[in-house]
């Protein structure tokens, strides 16, 4: 169902496409949109380690788009370094597929909203996290990613340059 990657040797192992997840800080969702074009939306995201969790409002295109078709893709990008002596950029990046689910259960959103705060407001005390929380738990709406497919990706000197520190190591 899905494509294997081409440049396979770019790739980027499960534990460090987790690790991209994990350090990035937004992401493009992309959703089947009105009139059958794509929609892509840049958002802020938290990665559990098993799925991707985001915040939107209670109405609008996302939601419209995944209540019609609730497969998705994610794009995060963790490097995009310009080298324009070599035309060319040394990147690094992740995406996801699978599909988005709209939490109504009290109990998983506000684990998930947590866990977002936590990430964008680490030093944030635990008490005023959750008075903020509260505050804008109405008009509140999660989304869950549950991940089918991911793959990473690296530039071709990124990876030499990886075989070069390991061989060092050595």
């Amino acid at each position: 169902m899905f494509r294997e990657m081409r440049r396979k040797k770019q790739a980027l192992s499960p534990e460090e496409c987790a690790a991209v997840l994990r350090r990035g800080t937004n992401g493009v969702l992309a959703l089947s949109g009105d009139g059958g074009y794509p929609y892509a939306v840049p958002l802020s995201y938290v990665f559990d380690g098993e799925r991707i969790c985001f915040h939107c409002a209670r109405a609008g295109h996302k939601l419209d788009a995944i209540r019609r078709d609730e497969r998705a893709s994610l794009c995060v990008i963790d490097q995009d370094q310009i080298v324009p002596e070599e035309y060319t950029t040394y990147f690094r990046s992740v995406i996801v597929f699978g599909t988005i689910r709209i939490l109504e259960d009290a109990a998983e959103k506000r684990s998930a909203i947590e866990k977002l705060a936590v990430k964008y407001a680490p030093d944030d005390p635990a008490g005023h996290r959750g008075q903020m929380i509260d505050r804008d738990w109405t008009p509140l709406c999660i989304l869950e990613m549950t991940i089918a497919h991911m793959t990473g990706k690296e530039a071709v000197e990124l990876v030499r340059a990886k075989t070069i520190a390991n061989r060092s190591d050595e």
